[in-house]
């Protein structure tokens, strides 16, 4: 993931300068007090004195600026990678096919692009800030140490080991758990989300008292991990200070030895034990990044996985060979019948991991101008037949074309700007309803809006809002009702005017009267684009040109419902348990 920082190459630069500038000024303000012990208050001398505080003085401010500006470029450069990585998470997920989503989640898709993303974003500041901080603080230490009293420095070789060692035995104790609480984190929204998302059912069901145990189980799971993980990582801050004072005691016992031998100066034992706080407290920002970096490269390890995925529905600049070969023998094959606008040829298609095809040998034209409705039992494939022809996934065997290309010959933006598709489940954007009739095509006038909202039997109850076209729709459409919501994906999908209306299970949450008056209209507004409705009420399809009959995955009959009441068994057996021998006459 550092390939998205290149456009920060400058700015990290510049941090690590402004880093490595603070490092030495720190690294030199123990030397300065050193001399001003040993020169000015020794000697008693006060003009060095004031001369050497003012240059700590300088020395300090200048260190102080060059953190903040440190900080800040720090907080730019993680905050600008955090919005470039969201941006590319966001775009890749947007060329996913259904397979994709349902391989990874649309939740944790989002869980990825929030949390994760974030996680790995603070701890790119720290890293900005520590990885150069750290190492210079400590080596330079080191150095200035064994520049004040190299046999001195023998204490800081014994302490140095029993603190990494100290610091290594926490951090490894502590990291498991560091791992657990991600994995339990995600178990408790897994168990928050379903419990909101399914309140209708649980209070129905009058479950909420198990939703509240199961919810208090993840909870209190969660809780003592994240208290184990505590109480181990607090025993660090203890053990370290007291392996610094220890260390400090030494340092101050034989550094008065060598005072009193006239081998080292009162200032240079001050300077000396600063030297060795800042190597100490350079160890613990090492600790701080062992602790936090495997927790953000689990989060980058999962944020890699959604960019490393393929989408399995991509655009193909130049058809290869095969894909002609596939075309041009379909093209013989296929009927010529009356130039539909839609065909299917020997289509067949099969889910990830599943035993049977969801879709075999399907075969038929939907002609410009005609009505062609698809039926069958649950989980018969009808929603997949309809998916196959936007590309929402790719066919196995045979081919789906759209004016007579086949659609993986099409760019997936110009195949999809012929095609207006109205959900099963209808989906509506916060926003007015205006803006959600328009979604359909961005600059459709007032007039059109109105007209499709019109025809999509929509304008009495839209005209009934208190503000009309320009009332707000909250988020899902959740302050109007389902038959109203289908009635405005609909009126979103006549206002774009495509070639190719698909109508998947559209009229479901709308009364008989409705739906009825919504076909008629619909025939005469769509009398120049082809039209698929896939449909469970016998009545909504009855009138249509042409019934396609679906039984696990097949077809079982073609023909006018006059046509399939004589020649398909199914056909009947659904219609007898729908409609009176009168109503199917």
């Amino acid at each position: 993931m550092f390939r998205f920082l290149r456009p920060y190459r400058v700015a990290i630069a510049l941090v690590m300068t402004l880093i490595l500038i603070q490092s030495l000024s720190e690294l030199y303000l123990p030397t300065l007090m050193a001399d001003i012990v040993n020169r000015g208050v020794i000697e008693g001398d006060k003009p060095f004195i004031w001369r050497m505080g003012g240059y700590m003085l300088l020395i300090t401010l200048l260190g102080t600026t060059v953190s903040i500006l440190a900080s800040l470029y720090a907080s730019k450069i993680s905050s600008g990678f955090g919005r470039i990585v969201r941006g590319k998470v966001f775009q890749h997920a947007e060329h996913f096919s259904l397979q994709e989503f349902d391989r990874i989640g649309t939740a944790s898709l989002i869980t990825r692009t929030t949390n994760d993303i974030n996680q790995v974003q603070q701890v790119l500041m720290m890293m900005l800030r520590l990885m150069v901080m750290a190492p210079m603080m400590c080596i330079g230490g080191i150095i200035m140490a064994l520049y004040k009293d190299a046999e001195l420095t023998l204490v800081l070789l014994v302490a140095l080991p029993v603190l990494a060692g100290a610091i290594w035995l926490i951090t490894s104790k502590g990291m498991p758990y560091f791992k657990a609480i991600q994995k339990k984190l995600d178990r408790l929204n897994l168990v928050l989300r379903e419990g909101l998302t399914g309140i209708r059912v649980i209070r129905s069901f009058n479950r909420t008292a198990h939703e509240n145990e199961r919810f208090t189980e993840a909870n209190a799971d969660l809780m003592q991990t994240s208290i184990k993980v505590n109480q181990i990582m607090a025993v660090m801050m203890p053990v370290m200070m007291l392996i610094m004072n220890l260390s400090t005691i030494a340092i101050v016992y034989f550094g008065g030895l060598r005072i009193d031998n006239g081998a080292m100066g009162v200032g240079d034992l001050m300077a000396f034990i600063q030297y060795a706080m800042q190597i100490m407290f350079s160890l613990l920002m090492f600790s701080m990044m062992f602790v936090m970096v495997p927790r953000a490269a689990a989060s980058a390890a999962r944020i890699n996985e959604v960019l490393e995925l393929e989408p399995s529905v991509t655009d193909i600049d130049n058809v290869s060979t095969t894909a002609q070969a596939v075309s041009e023998g379909d093209a013989k094959e296929a009927s010529p019948g009356i130039g539909g606008v839609v065909e299917f040829n020997k289509v067949s298609f099969s889910y990830p991991g599943a035993e049977m095809p969801a879709l075999s040998d399907i075969s038929f034209q939907a002609g410009r101008g005609e009505i062609t409705a698809i039926i069958g039992g649950t989980g018969s494939g009808k929603s997949t037949l309809i998916h196959l022809i936007p590309r929402f996934f790719d066919v196995a065997g045979g081919s789906v074309r759209v004016g007579g290309k086949d659609v993986r010959e099409w760019t997936q933006e110009e195949l999809r700007k012929r095609i207006a598709l109205v959900p099963q489940k209808a989906v509506l954007f916060s926003g007015t309803v205006a803006e959600n009739i328009r979604y359909g095509k961005e600059d459709a006038t007032d007039e059109e809006i109105r007209r499709a909202a019109e025809i999509a039997q929509a304008l009495d109850f839209v005209s009934a809002m208190p503000d009309g076209f320009d009332s707000v729709l909250s988020q899902g459409g959740t302050n109007v009702s389902g038959g109203q919501k289908q009635r405005l994906s609909i009126a979103r999908a006549l206002v774009r005017k495509p070639e190719v209306y698909l109508f998947d299970d559209s009229f479901s949450a709308l009364d008989y009267k409705t739906d009825a008056k919504l076909r008629s209209a619909l025939r005469a507004e769509t009398a120049d684009a082809a039209v698929l409705i896939v449909a469970q009420r016998v009545s909504t399809v009855m009138d249509a040109d042409r019934i396609i009959v679906l039984d696990e995955g097949r077809i079982a009959g073609i023909g006018t419902h006059k046509e399939l009441m004589e020649t398909s068994g199914v056909y009947r057996e659904i219609v007898s348990s729908q409609l009176s021998e009168e109503e199917s006459a």
